[in-house]
């Protein structure tokens, strides 16, 4: 039975994929890496999560020591349009790393389930790293089984984040709440315009 290290980013991920892998043949350890996640206490609550999933699973885990956000934003401050692809080197890198450390003959990621994650990209770093050290990275598409991990989580009551887990998506993710649409009958007003910069609300 082929061993495999699973870079794993969350608890709900994890319940798509791990079972799917243990299926396919693999002896599976799930590996936490994710200084990507802002804040500390987000960080510490997916963490958290994906622990107490796995010990009523028992399935082995693997976590790094520390909150390693410094080497993070040294990898993408100045590159955020492309920030993901350094944000995937980085955790990618630190799996195929332990992996070959401790004798795996293949790593992957949960972030393959994730509809909203580059697929290509993550195939193309990951199989960089992975002949680099002379290991082999699993590149399955498994968006087919989003729906399932989805349902699983809901079922057993998981923290489901609302952000990818950086702090440039939670950014977006407010930056991009739609206008209010005024009731019908109430016409939008013109806000009078101001002889200085808007004043903060208290």
């Amino acid at each position: 039975m082929a061993s495999l290290l699973v870079h794993t980013c969350c608890g709900p991920c994890a319940t798509g994929c791990v079972e799917h892998w243990r299926q396919e043949g693999f002896e599976v350890t799930s590996f936490w890496y994710n200084p990507n996640i802002h804040p500390f206490s987000e960080h510490q609550k997916r963490l958290q999560t994906l622990q107490e999933f796995f010990l009523k699973n028992n399935t082995p885990l693997l976590v790094s020591e520390g909150y390693d956000v410094v080497s993070y934003f040294r990898a993408v401050v100045g590159h955020e349009d492309e920030r993901c692809q350094h944000c995937f080197r980085l955790r990618l890198t630190a799996t195929a790393s332990v992996a070959k450390e401790r004798g795996f003959e293949a790593f992957t990621t949960t972030l393959l389930i994730s509809p909203y994650q580059n697929q290509e990209l993550l195939k193309q770093i990951g199989e960089e790293i992975a002949q680099r050290e002379g290991l082999q990275f699993i590149s399955e598409d498994m968006r087919p089984c989003y729906g399932d991990s989805r349902r699983i989580s809901q079922e057993l009551d998981l923290y489901r984040q609302k952000y990818c887990g950086c702090i440039y998506s939670e950014w977006e993710r407010f930056s991009k709440k739609k206008r209010r649409v005024p009731p019908q009958g109430e016409s939008a007003r013109t806000p009078p315009a101001s002889s200085g910069p808007p004043q903060p609300s208290r």
